[in-house]
């Protein structure tokens, strides 16, 4: 017995996919690690499960897991694929709500990822606190796109040995994917991010949204950016409506049958 599974990648953040509405699946924290696992399994940023929709305004309802079993509230690289897989256009039903996503002329598809929570205790956070200036080293601004996001903006080159630090850190108490941004014009910045649960990856869309949302709040950067990670390009808007746009491509790669014993 096996299940059946899509390979795809958003800017290098990679992605198995697997629809549940046609084939039941008893989800463990064992079997997710195992799928996840780059040497002994089929290997990923993130798994991906669809199932129906519980609201008639949503095409699908998607869950999101790292590697390490934990469940996340939200993804948009793998939004836009779950999006592409749905023909381009969908509301996803996600732990963070309903995101509209749209595929434009070009291929390039925009999620509507809604407004950002800015207030200590939805992000989460430990305690109250100026959430644009953490009272932790290096003062990152905070914010939640359906995760916690903190991001420091003093440059990237420290985010694989200061992003597991941060990720656990006191003050987050549900831990949280951390930002590294170097700003290089108003509307343009670079980015990597360390990600809950899963590590540094080569692209994180809803870490690109955050490090928008705390860019415009610091005064850095204007509601519109383009943010260049290790995988390549998404571009950003922050709206006047409080609602963030991004706008990317998703990639499929293979699909296949994965053995369950």
């Amino acid at each position: 017995m096996g299940i059946r599974f899509h390979k795809m990648h958003g800017l290098g953040n990679d992605f198995i996919i697997i629809d549940t509405r046609h084939q039941p699946l008893h989800l463990s924290t064992k079997l997710v690690t195992q799928l996840c696992d780059r040497h002994f399994g089929i290997g990923c940023d993130q798994l991906v499960l669809l199932d129906a929709a519980s609201r008639a305004e949503a095409t699908i309802r998607v869950r999101f897991f790292n590697p390490d079993g934990s469940e996340a509230g939200a993804c948009g690289n793998a939004s836009r694929c779950v999006a592409a897989l749905s023909g381009g256009k969908a509301v996803l039903e996600t732990a963070a709500g309903l995101l509209p996503c749209d595929m434009n002329d070009a291929g390039q598809i925009t999620v509507d990822m809604g407004p950002p929570r800015l207030d200590w205790a939805e992000i989460p956070l430990a305690h109250a606190c100026d959430t644009t200036s953490l009272p932790i080293e290096g003062a990152p601004a905070a914010c939640s796109m359906g995760n916690p996001h903190a991001t420091f903006f003093d440059g990237v080159a420290a985010a694989a040995t200061s992003g597991p630090v941060f990720e656990c850190d006191p003050i987050f108490p549900q831990r949280a994917n951390i930002g590294f941004a170097e700003i290089e014009a108003r509307d343009k910045m670079r980015l990597r991010v360390w990600e809950r649960g899963a590590g540094l990856t080569l692209a994180c869309g809803s870490g690109a949204c955050a490090a928008v949302v705390n860019g415009v709040r610091r005064g850095l950067i204007d509601r519109s950016c383009r943010v260049i990670l290790d995988g390549g390009t998404l571009d950003i808007t922050y709206r006047d409506d409080d609602h963030v746009l991004m706008t990317g491509p998703a990639s499929y790669v293979f699909e296949g049958e994965f053995p369950l014993v």
